[in-house]
């Protein structure tokens, strides 16, 4: 997965904050040896990855996943209502 600071080009991002998550900012900064606008650039872009990976990714049980490829590659025949309703759908 590229990183923040692995990208040539900018893009800006105005943030508010309280005085005192400013100063642990850029006590965690001072701490790595980054800049504050790549310490908060980089830890962003790490949590949104796995925010969004949790989001995005299913994760199934090897019992849950069998049954669900089982269903996929041996679909039931559709009911009544399922026919009517795509019927009415064309």
């Amino acid at each position: 997965m590229p990183s923040a600071a692995a990208h040539t080009e900018s893009a800006r991002i105005n943030l508010r904050t309280s005085p005192q998550a400013k100063a642990l900012i850029e006590r965690a900064a001072a701490l790595t040896g980054a800049t504050v606008s790549s310490f908060i650039s980089q830890t962003m872009f790490e949590a949104s990855s796995r925010i969004v990976n949790q989001v995005e990714t299913i994760t199934l049980s090897q019992e849950a996943f069998e049954a669900f490829v089982s269903t996929c590659e041996n679909p039931p025949e559709p009911t009544s209502a399922l026919v009517k309703l795509m019927a009415n759908a064309k």
